[in-house]
């Protein structure tokens, strides 16, 4: 039966990596669970295993933050020796962190098969470092795993060969179905005074939103608008709090600590409309059937436009009041793209567990034979 080294380095890893490793499992094969310590606090990380159900890491790595090539450099040098160690037929990554690539080139480079979950997504933002680091980790991975029919189309145009591609559906939605009730049941939006149906959800964290102050400005005095129609709540990443400092903050916006797992579930769920910058809760509100509006240029995620919940709405005060006005008296169409049923965790491990003892790594001229 196969070794699979399954690496997570941020919260949002965690979602994604917890599928993978129980459908593995639950076929006989043997997983070691690598923390790269990319994102590691206890009142965050810790929160987001305990509520997933997810076990401690097997192996934590302790890299911490720094630049892209101080974090991606220190990752490298702490993960090779696991992979020397462990001598791993597989190692998976998950989504597009300095982790993910850092992981897959190591495993590339020491002759493991390289799994990529979340492969072939592409905002075509090469100012995005997630951009670099989704189109690099395909590029040296062996099985690509992609969520959704637009991934697959990314791959096939980039050249990659039929049987590396597997449309498999969606792990963060695996995990949002099965601790969904769970969520439901928690008393987090009473605990924040909050109604059903009756405020906004918030989340701000990308550089070009949160590292200029007057971008970051100009959106913190858009909610203040938006507040005026109803009560906004804004769970405050770490990385925006520090721009926010002696900020007067507008009336009718809640900033709120960073919210676990479950909570921030909850506090989807119960959403009238989320207004955000992340990838993933583009993914989660398209399966809750809640409308979100991004605060981005692009996406690299357009099946949650084409087939979901989601609209690209760009930064402009006006445009943005626009669209929330627009959804709250219109609403908007509840659609799911195809595969996203809770089952991904499961595709992808039928597919490395037959396939990986007999596969060979592939070429690096995809062409070549």
């Amino acid at each position: 039966m196969i070794h699979a080294i399954c690496v997570a380095g941020a919260r949002p890893n965690l979602i994604k990596v917890k599928p993978v490793i129980d459908g593995l499992e639950s076929r006989g094969a043997k997983t070691t669970f690598v923390h790269t310590g990319q994102h590691y606090d206890e009142a965050m990380s810790g929160v987001f295993l305990d509520d997933l159900g997810l076990r401690q890491p097997d192996l934590s790595l302790g890299v911490g933050s720094g630049t892209h090539a101080e974090q991606t450099a220190r990752v490298m040098v702490a993960f090779e020796p696991v992979v020397d160690q462990l001598r791993p037929d597989v190692v998976v990554v998950v989504g597009d962190v300095n982790s993910t690539l850092g992981c897959a080139l190591v495993a590339a480079k020491a002759g493991a098969m390289v799994a990529h979950v979340e492969a072939g997504l592409r905002s075509r933002d090469w100012s995005m470092p997630e951009e670099v680091n989704r189109v690099v980790t395909d590029r040296v991975s062996d099985d690509l795993f992609a969520p959704s029919a637009d991934a697959v189309a990314n791959l096939q145009a980039e050249g990659y060969r039929a049987d590396q591609i597997h449309l498999v559906g969606n792990v963060m939605v695996d995990s949002l179905l099965a601790n969904l009730d769970r969520a439901i049941a928690r008393d987090t939006l009473r605990d924040l005074g909050l109604r059903a149906g009756h405020y906004a959800l918030v989340t701000l964290h990308r550089p070009a939103n949160v590292d200029d102050t007057e971008v970051l400005g100009s959106l913190i005095d858009t909610l203040g608008r938006v507040a005026e129609d109803l009560p906004v709540v804004f769970p405050v990443h770490p990385r925006t709090r520090a721009q926010l400092a002696g900020r007067t903050i507008p009336a009718g916006v809640a900033l709120v600590e960073p919210c676990g797992y479950l909570d921030f579930v909850a506090l989807e769920h119960g959403a009238a409309l989320v207004l955000t910058d992340s990838g993933g809760i583009q993914e989660e509100t398209t399966v809750l059937g809640v409308p979100c509006l991004t605060l981005r240029d692009n996406t690299e995620r357009p099946i949650t436009v084409s087939e979901g919940t989601n609209q690209v709405i760009g930064r402009s005060p006006e445009r943005v009041l626009a669209a929330t006005r627009d959804v709250l008296a219109n609403g908007w169409p509840k659609r799911c793209p195809a595969l996203w049923d809770g089952q991904a965790g499961a595709r992808i491990a039928d597919v490395l567990v037959s396939g990986v003892p007999q596969r060979r790594l592939r070429p690096t001229d995809l062409g070549a034979e």
